[in-house]
């Protein structure tokens, strides 16, 4: 079902992502000087367009939300593979932070070594 629902998204985002590349410019951007006539552009197919834009926006807001809850609520497969990868970590050795090693033992302290204090 989630996989269903993912692939509607996609061909839904691929859709919205084709009729905002049809619309025609309005010229209503940061490019003109704000005097423009014809400020909404061309309006029969605009209208089309636009209304086709917010209804493919509507559908993959209601497309992600539905995939994220039943993702969520349904858990059975994730919460397996999810259990699963935890206990191969659990079961792998830690690297050392300070070397390549992995053992976890310290390594015996070193006494300072003797300075020659007599000046020649």
């Amino acid at each position: 079902m989630v996989t269903f629902l993912i692939i509607l998204l996609i061909i839904a985002c691929v859709a919205l992502g084709l009729f905002v590349l049809v619309q025609n410019p309005k010229g209503g951007g940061l490019a003109t000087g704000g005097g423009s006539s014809n400020m909404f552009g061309v309006q029969r197919t605009g209208d089309v367009l636009e209304k086709g834009s917010w209804i493919l926006l509507t559908l993959i807001v209601v497309l992600t939300l539905a995939v994220t809850t039943i993702a969520k609520t349904s858990g059975g497969t994730a919460a397996v593979g999810n259990s699963a990868i935890q206990e191969r970590l659990n079961k792998t050795p830690s690297p050392s932070p300070i070397g390549g090693n992995l053992n976890s033992t310290k390594p015996a302290a070193q006494a300072p070594a003797k300075t020659d204090s007599t000046k020649k």
